[in-house]
This record gives structure tokens, sequence and C-alpha cells, in this order.
């Protein structure tokens, strides 16, 4: 290993300019060339990408990273051509030369990097291509792996369907062919990395699992009174922050446009962000928050994955999170640069009665996804026990068809045999959608007991992501410890 070791650094030296890694790397990328799966849950500017980027470029092959955001993927595989590394992307944004290029280089075997999101994965001509038996495969990357589990069920349906893409690439290829499945997030629970270990199918995979407590993010809740209170906290806050580089998080895309619109009358220059604008608009916001042309932008969840920015000062959360893992992710983003970072988040008085704005929010998209699953329950009872998922789709001309599929995997009472075909699985279908919908109701209430708690905020992130700290532990920083801390010192 120690060859190996020696290798990997040379490459890092002349490639990307550090003299050594950060600590697991080194051990993560030998796990990777060694053929093993793996899951790695490292915090957000842990440097995830390098631990799969290097080795691909030590292998012979093709190295596919499946990827959720087109930002992601266009910033990541931006830098790698900088280097003059062998890395394409395919999505539906790219101009037609471009997807021309792309594929003749993959269809050569030119590439040693190829970026792609699930649903262009398991488009047909990009299969077809990948399935062939002389286009060499070593391994699938999963980055931000999470999103399998958060919006496989919700709106991203395709990630349910990864976990039968290793086994039909290995029908088409050579015997000796070996294809390891890498599974990277900043944040994933107990059940998140089981949900994603059981859809993908992974084998007895190797575990990475490097605690998100960052000692430089001072997290505080406040609560406020009134929408009109809610607006003037923020307000006062930017006021006294307005030079200092910042992101303030909303949970829809109409709240950011309104929220934007009402900061830029107030004399804050900002730009609104979310998924339903154009590739270029998001490119531009993106550039201009990078180059500092404007020092915060008001987006949903949308923004900020593999987005680096080292002195981001300030993360605002204008409206409660819904679930702790969208949260966690969002807060990592801020304080790459090691330095004091303030996570401030404001959230309507706990009862609802005097501002029921929070309550109304956070009931409205639990009972969104209850519906969903409920749908899904009555889906399941018209449909064929085996079929093909276009097929499907043009039996029932229902938008939601795909949501459905995903939600009956996820409660075991459907299998994909292939990307394409799924068999239903005997199972008591009511008590199957039953447990999803009780899942769904904990980790909302796991998000208002974070936000109401009256312990070391810190402490019960950890402990709500697996991490057990020790009995003593306070990080001092948060609004509950500088509490105590006042309160000793009276």
């Amino acid at each position: 290993m120690n060859n190996d070791i020696e290798g990997l650094k040379n490459i890092l030296k002349q490639y990307w300019g550090y003299d050594d890694f950060r600590k697991p790397q080194a051990e993560i990328m030998e796990t990777l060339l060694t053929g093993k799966d793996c899951l790695i849950v490292m915090a957000t500017g842990g440097g995830k990408s390098l631990c799969f980027q290097l080795p691909a470029l030590l292998q012979d092959g093709l190295t596919l990273v499946i990827s959720p955001l087109v930002a992601l993927m266009e910033n990541q595989v931006q830098e790698l051509r900088e280097k003059n590394l062998s890395a394409g992307i395919l999505h539906s944004e790219i101009s037609k030369i471009n997807r021309k290029n792309t594929l003749s280089a993959l269809k050569s075997q030119q590439l040693k990097l190829l970026y792609l999101s699930p649903e262009t994965l398991l488009s047909p001509p990009i299969w077809e291509i990948i399935s062939r038996p002389e286009i060499k495969i070593n391994g699938l990357i999963l980055d931000e792996a999470h999103c399998l589990a958060q919006w496989g069920e919700s709106f991203r349906p395709t990630y349910r369907r990864l976990g039968s893409i290793r086994p039909l690439l290995l029908k088409n290829k050579p015997s000796d062919t070996k294809i390891a499945i890498a599974c990277f997030t900043a944040t994933a629970d107990i059940n998140t990395q089981k949900t994603i270990i059981q859809s993908l199918q992974l084998s007895n995979p190797e575990k990475f699992l490097i605690s998100p407590y960052r000692d430089n993010l001072k997290i505080q809740v406040k609560t406020i009174w009134t929408p009109r209170g809610r607006k003037q906290e923020l307000i006062k806050y930017i006021e006294r922050n307005k030079d200092k580089s910042g992101l303030i998080y909303v949970r829809t895309r109409k709240d950011s446009e309104e929220l934007a619109n009402f900061l830029k009358n107030e004399g804050y220059p900002n730009q609104a962000y979310h998924g339903g604008l154009s590739s270029d608009i998001r490119r531009k916001v993106e550039s201009d928050w990078l180059k500092e042309r404007i020092k915060f932008v008001v987006c949903t969840c949308a923004f900020g994955m593999g987005i680096n920015k080292s002195n981001l000062r300030w993360i605002f959360h204008y409206q409660i999170p819904l679930l702790l893992s969208e949260y966690i992710q969002e807060i990592g983003r801020g304080g790459r640069d090691g330095k004091l970072t303030e996570v401030i988040t404001l959230m309507s008085e706990a009862s609802g009665w005097l501002n029921p704005e929070d309550k109304q929010k956070r009931e409205y998209f639990l009972n969104q996804q209850i519906k969903l699953y409920q749908q899904a329950e009555r889906f399941l009872k018209e449909m064929p026990k085996e079929g093909n998922i276009e097929e499907l789709g043009k039996k029932f001309n229902n938008p939601n068809y795909q949501l459905y599929l995903s939600i009956l995997n996820s409660s075991q009472q459907l299998r994909w045999i292939d990307p394409y075909n799924y068999r239903l699985t005997p199972s008591k279908t009511h008590e199957s959608i039953e447990l999803l919908i009780n899942r769904q109701k904990k980790l909302t209430q796991q998000t208002h007991e974070y936000l109401i708690t009256k312990t070391c905020r810190w402490s019960f992130l950890l402990s709500a992501f697996g991490f057990t700290p020790s009995t003593n532990f306070r990080c001092g920083k948060c609004d509950n410890c500088q509490k105590l801390i006042r309160n000793y010192l009276k």
C-alpha cells in the first residue's frame, strides 16, 4: 500500500498542488482502488470530490459520477478541465455540439470521469452506449448520496432505480469485470445510511463516517412573534452584516422571489435563486455571489451543493428547515476558511397560537408528502404485477406515476428487475405505507424538537446523525450554551 500512497501523493501534488491528504482521504482512495463498495459521510468542505476524482485517474476505463445538480457537475468538471484532466458532462441543458463531442469521447473511451444525473444516465441513448461490452467501466460514484433518500420519494424518483444498474451492466461486460460503487454525502443519519446501502445493493461496504461537527459555526434560533417581526429581524441582521458574504434560506420558489424583491426595495442588492430559474440565470447568480458583486442570495435548498466559497460568514434561515438533513447540509456551507460563522434560524413562537406561520408551513409540507404516499397506495391496486416503466406511463396518464413506483419500492412492495422493469412483491400494503408516513412524521417532529431544545444544539445534531457526543459535551458557542454561560457568571 505504501507504493499506492506515494503514487496518490505524486498525482495530488502534480494536479492539485497539495503535499499531503487530509484524514481520511488517502484511506478512502485506497479502498476505492481495491474495488470495494464504500459509504463516505464527510462534512461539507472536507474534500469529498478529490477522493473519487484522483483514483479515477489511476484506473483504466471510465468512472461514472452520478450527481443531482447541473451546477454541482459543471463546477467540478470545469475545475478538472482546467487541470487538463479528461472529464465529461452530460445533462439536458448542454449545447448540441458539446453533447456530440462528449458522446464521441465516451464511445472512443477517451474519458476518465463522466458526470451525469440519474435521469440522464438512464435515458436510452446514454444507457445504450455505456452498456456496450467494449466500454470499460470501473466504478459508479453517487455524489450527494443523501438525495437518494431525501428526494427519491418526493421529486427525483429515478434515484430509486439506481440499485439495478450494476447487475445489468455486469451482464453486458466481460466476465472478469468489477464495478465498485462509492456513495459520498455530507450528512446521513443511520436510517439514511440503511436506505442507501439497501437501495443500491452495496456489498459489505467499507464505511467512513466523519462527524459533521464544526466548532466555528455559531448556531442561534430566534423566536419571532409576527410576520412583520420576521422581516424586521432580517433587516436588522443584514444592516449589521451587509458587508459580509451570506445566504438567506427559504423553503419555496415563490418565497425566494418575494423576499428578494422586498430586500431590493429596501435598498439591499441581492438575487433570488431556485430550481425554477434557467441554467443561464442560475450560473449568473452563482458567479455574482462568488465574485462579491452581490453579498447575499435568497435561495431554496437548490443552492449550495458543490459551490465553494471560503468566506461565507453568515447563513440565515428566514423560515424553519423542514428536515435536519437539509439544515445540516445548508449550514455546512459556511466558514470553510475555519473562521467564525453565524448560523441564525427564525421560528414562530412554538405553540402557533399567536403566529401560526411556521406551524402551518410544516403541516402543509408533511400533509403533501402523506397525500403522495396514500396516492401510491391506491395506485398499487390498479397496476400490473409486472411491467415496464414506459408502458406503465402510457397506460396510466398520471404525471406522478414514477413517484408512486419510487414510494412502493421504498416500502418494499416493488422491486426493480432492471432500471426499466419492475415486479411487485407480496406485502401488507397499508402497513408498509403507514411505516413511511410514521417515519416522515418523526423526521418533522425531530426538527421541531431541535428548534425548541434547551440543550446544546450541536449535541442535539450529533446525536440525531448517529454520532454520540460525550456526556458533558457542549459547543460553547450556540445560543443555548451561551445562555448557560451567562447564567453561570451571574
